[in-house]
């Protein structure tokens, strides 16, 4: 999910500064594994704000299908988000949660120095899977915090001219998520209805990017439909928006995130020698990931060590 050259510090990056981010198709769990989207870290930016990680899948059937199977793995140094638009997972993780996922509800799971967990389609469950997993990078201050989890199934929804919006994060049109953020930034589902069009208000102090989960989106003079993510820059107080037909657009956004990372595997870092300690944490079970009970499979291997040191790298290549 990474490679390992160093980068050149970056500042805020120019106003309006847009780029279409293509995605890269990735299996989970292997060559037959699920089949997801990818579009960050990409090559030429790995992070919108404290965002870090956008995996999209669906719409998938799962009639010849046993959907989503992700045995154990752990986590550090981040918050996974996960939400649907069609289907059900049920999440497990080594604090004992044990939390089915449907549409407009959202899986908070804060990483901090280490947790671990599992994700399936269940047993009983709708005939299509549709959804994104994000992962949001830990400010340094936080990056070590105990383990936790929230579910949030009352999310707070506006309305505007054209567009109606579930905020899954931060702030959005007046409306604040419950979801705990530990740096500025937003997260927000937002339906368009056919017309000419809706002005979404931005801050210009967040850089902030546009994905389509399903239709086809105008964005300024952009049409965008699923697959890849357009990036919008920073130094923005608002874009424009339009459909011809009802379509779902996710917005992400925040502070441009100033840190060095070491991103490899499932573990979001700040050097080579974390990682290494990390991975045998994991593979030698110590107490840092705890266990996960009740998925019926095995844990998932931590990839050997790449044979080069990682190399901390900014938001941009």
């Amino acid at each position: 999910m990474s490679s390992f050259e160093a980068d050149p510090e970056v500042g805020l990056p120019a106003p309006a500064t847009v780029e279409l981010l293509e995605g890269a198709p990735v299996a989970l769990g292997g060559p037959r594994g699920f089949a997801v989207t990818r579009t960050l870290p990409n090559r030429r930016r790995r992070m919108v704000g404290a965002w870090c990680f956008l995996d999209a899948y669906g719409p998938h059937d799962l009639a010849d299908s046993d959907g989503m199977r992700v045995g154990p793995h752990p986590h550090t140094g981040l918050q996974t988000v996960t939400w649907l638009l069609a289907g059900e997972v049920l999440h497990r993780d080594s604090l004992g949660t044990v939390q089915e996922i449907r549409p407009g509800r959202l899986n908070l799971m804060t990483a901090g120095r280490g947790i671990s967990h599992s994700e399936e389609t269940p047993r009983e469950h709708t005939p299509v899977l549709h959804g994104v997993q994000l992962w949001v990078a830990l400010p340094h201050a936080a990056r070590d915090m105990p383990p936790a989890f929230a579910h949030h199934d009352d999310l707070p929804v506006v309305t505007g001219d054209g567009f109606t919006a579930t905020v899954l994060m931060g702030t959005f049109a007046g409306a604040t998520s419950p979801a705990d953020c530990h740096t500025p930034l937003v997260g927000a589902e937002i339906t368009l209805a056919p017309g000419p069009g809706s002005t979404l208000l931005l801050r210009p102090d967040f850089e902030y990017a546009v994905l389509a989960l399903d239709g086809a989106v105008v964005v300024d003079d952009t049409t965008l439909k699923p697959g890849p993510l357009l990036y919008l820059g920073a130094g923005r107080d608002s874009v424009r928006v339009a459909t011809g037909s009802a379509s779902r657009l996710l917005l992400l956004g925040g502070e441009p995130f100033e840190e060095r990372l070491v991103m490899w595997w499932n573990f979001v870092g700040r050097d080579h020698d974390e990682i290494v300690q990390m991975r045998a944490d994991w593979a030698d079970r110590t107490p840092r990931f705890g266990e996960v009970r009740g998925y019926d499979g095995l844990p998932l291997p931590a990839p050997p060590m790449p044979i080069s040191r990682l190399v901390p790298r900014g938001r941009v290549r």
